[in-house]
């Protein structure tokens, strides 16, 4: 009898210190932990020695954005047609945010059509749907429809191009000066092949729809009457090839941002200022050759993994799991394994929390080097609510009835 007294008035005891907590109880704080996985990750392969004719050469892995080779590099050049990629990278950040549609027309301006250079010979007043649109700029390069398209977004031109320039200093494109949106030489119009790579990489990266038009090599407008054969060989005469934007004026010569992916590995190569398109050709091959047989992108975690499962305070029936919102990759130099870490660090945490909801962030070390590879938000997968009273009473009642039942 006095050791069921006793029972009784822990189990009271219990209820009173959950029930405090319930209300006044402060935040969980969870530590840093680390966690080691043997995974592959690029060590060094010896710098590639080549001899090119043009002025300057880049290789970029997409999904990490490392540089793998570069030379003259930021010298400040003159883009040509290269200039489109930003144009592009504009139109499918309006596409992607819903302010255009595929369907959405573009009608011709007297200014647009009076565009030289590349063109379809688009009419004053003549309308594309903007998924033509594209075709006509990504396929030919038609300087008369970029002109219509950054009108139809900016209201003018000079607007557009107010819009290009933003955007180049928000990636951080320290090299870059536009002046218009197609193209052609013009006094203070310039960029590099470092920042077309950067370039090039948000809009495959973050607008991947747009390959969908860089990669045609041959296609039709205007009911079949208008023939279009792209000016990018790079898209017949290399398997894997996927885009990504040429240029020629008789003072930038010829220039290309070149993409190409194999087994999930994608390479972006830049190549200005060569002495013929068959130069440029060549050299935009050499550089994949050489990415692609010494590299491969590394898949470390994949999007939407749980991470951990966490008991949280004011919550005392479920655990919240934890998910990363996004892929975990590295480049890996083949034949290469090192050692890396996670170091995760929790937000404090209390019920309830929603889907979706930051909790922490967990970082990727190089465990040789001790380098971060990547820093990600945690997330949590699920919603989690706050225990309620009864949620508590029913506790007590269960450890209540266990303890009787051990007795």
């Amino acid at each position: 009898m006095y050791n069921r007294k006793i029972k009784i008035l822990l189990s009271l005891l219990l209820l009173l210190v959950l029930l405090v907590s319930n209300i006044y109880g402060s935040s969980y704080i969870y530590e840093k932990k680390n966690k080691t996985d043997e995974s592959s990750i690029a060590t060094s392969v010896s710098t590639p020695v080549f001899e090119f004719e043009s002025k300057a050469q880049l290789l970029m892995e997409a999904s990490t954005g490392k540089i793998i080779y570069a030379n003259n590099e930021e010298e400040k050049l003159l883009p040509a047609s290269v200039t489109k990629i930003m144009t592009l990278l504009i139109i499918m950040e309006q596409i992607d945010s819903g302010k255009l549609s595929y369907d959405d027309k573009v009608v011709c301006s007297a200014n647009a059509a009076g565009m030289g250079g590349s063109q379809i010979w688009f009419m004053e007043n003549e309308e594309l749907t903007i998924d033509e649109a594209l075709k006509a700029i990504c396929v030919v390069s038609a300087n008369d429809v970029t002109v219509a398209m950054a009108e139809k977004i900016g209201g003018t031109e000079a607007n557009f191009v107010n819009m290009m320039n933003e955007k180049a200093k928000e990636l951080g494109m320290v090299n870059t000066n536009f002046m218009n949106s197609h193209g052609i030489d013009e006094d203070n119009h310039y960029t590099c092949a470092k920042d077309i790579a950067i370039m090039s990489r948000e809009i495959i990266t973050k607008h991947p729809d747009i390959l969908k038009y860089t990669s045609i090599w041959m296609d039709t407008l205007r009911n079949g009457a208008s023939s279009l054969t792209n000016t990018n060989k790079l898209i017949r005469f290399y398997e894997g090839a996927t885009g990504l934007k040429t240029g020629y004026t008789s003072q930038a010569l010829y220039n290309l941002a070149g993409t190409a992916t194999r087994n999930n590995t994608t390479f972006i190569t830049v190549i200005m200022g060569a002495p013929t398109p068959e130069v440029r050709l060549e050299e935009t091959k050499q550089l994949l050759n050489f990415g692609f047989a010494n590299y491969e992108n590394k898949v470390l975690l994949e999007k939407d993994t749980v991470i951990d499962s966490l008991s949280v305070n004011k919550n005392i029936n479920d655990k919240l799991d934890v998910i990363i919102n996004r892929e975990v990759s590295v480049l890996n130099e083949k034949g290469q394994n090192i050692n890396t870490s996670q170091n995760i660090t929790y937000n404090s945490l209390k019920a309830p929390i929603q889907m979706g909801e930051v909790i922490g962030k967990i970082d990727i070390i190089n465990s040789q080097t001790n380098e971060i590879i990547d820093t990600l938000d945690l997330i949590a997968r699920d919603d989690l609510n706050k225990s309620s009273f009864m949620d508590y009473l029913k506790r007590v009642f269960k450890l209540f009835i266990m303890s009787n039942k051990i007795e």
